[in-house]
């Protein structure tokens, strides 16, 4: 963690969930809902199908809600697509911009995912970026290279710490059960908060910066107490209520 910096815990459910998930969506809301704004904040990014009901179920709760991507343009002839405006209509405070699954299957470059976190501000969200390496890149010792590249290349100018969070997210430790070592992530995230802090002074001081792959209870501790880690994007734990809340027993110990 960072003195100052209050905790931030973002669930990612992917393509899962339909209406009998709310249930442990009203599970997580409940447990969590006499810490936000105290101790820590929430964020469940739900499959967009879901945002409306989610929002009316949970009217006055303090769980925040959130996308899981939007378009680069505010209207238009993109079938299939989702605009950011549409977003906030229908509850979302957040979105996820520039996921590795969507980096990669998608091929949307730096350049793309800059344009929707610019999207994201017009709408009134808060864009919760994702930067991180695979593992070729890894294993070639271009980690801190390809993590500039991307900080420089997602983020416009005018990034704050309050419309945007800044989540790594190595792309060979998501979904699959590993986890950087505490002395690499340590060395990320320090390496992150002095880009931030160079291009944006006291603003890059202030940004969240999460940590995620392979984030679940048995590890949450280790994981949250490293420096610089200001919280977690947090996948496959985010979908039971049990795991998750697990995960936010850990922010109320730190």
């Amino acid at each position: 963690m960072s003195p100052n910096i209050r905790p931030f815990l973002a669930g990612n459910w992917k393509m899962n969930g339909t209406s009998e998930s709310l249930g442990e969506l009203r599970a997580i809301a409940t447990g969590v809902s006499s810490d936000l704004g105290h101790l820590f904040e929430a964020l469940i990014c739900i499959p967009a199908t879901l945002l409306s009901r989610a929002s009316d179920m949970l009217d006055g709760e303090s769980l925040l809600l959130g996308g899981q991507n939007c378009h680069f343009e505010d209207h238009g002839p993109y079938t299939g697509d989702i605009s950011a405006f549409m977003l906030k209509e229908a509850g979302a405070s957040h979105v996820i911009i520039g996921h590795s699954e969507r980096r990669i299957a998608y091929q949307e470059t730096d350049a793309i995912v800059c344009s929707k976190v610019q999207a994201a501000w017009r709408a009134g969200l808060v864009a919760l970026v994702c930067i991180g390496e695979t593992l070729e890149e890894r294993n070639n010792n271009k980690v801190l290279d390809v993590l500039a590249q991307q900080l420089e290349g997602s983020l416009p100018d005018d990034a704050t710490a309050e419309n945007t969070i800044i989540a790594y997210e190595p792309v060979w430790a998501i979904g699959t059960g590993k986890t950087a070592t505490v002395e690499d992530i340590a060395k990320v995230h320090h390496f992150i908060r002095d880009k931030m802090c160079s291009r944006f002074s006291v603003e890059g001081n202030k940004m969240r910066l999460l940590y995620g792959g392979s984030v679940k209870p048995s590890n949450a501790f280790e994981l949250l107490s490293i420096f610089h880690v200001n919280g977690a994007l947090i996948g496959g734990a985010s979908l039971k209520a049990i795991d998750f809340l697990t995960i936010c027993d850990v922010c109320r110990k730190l």
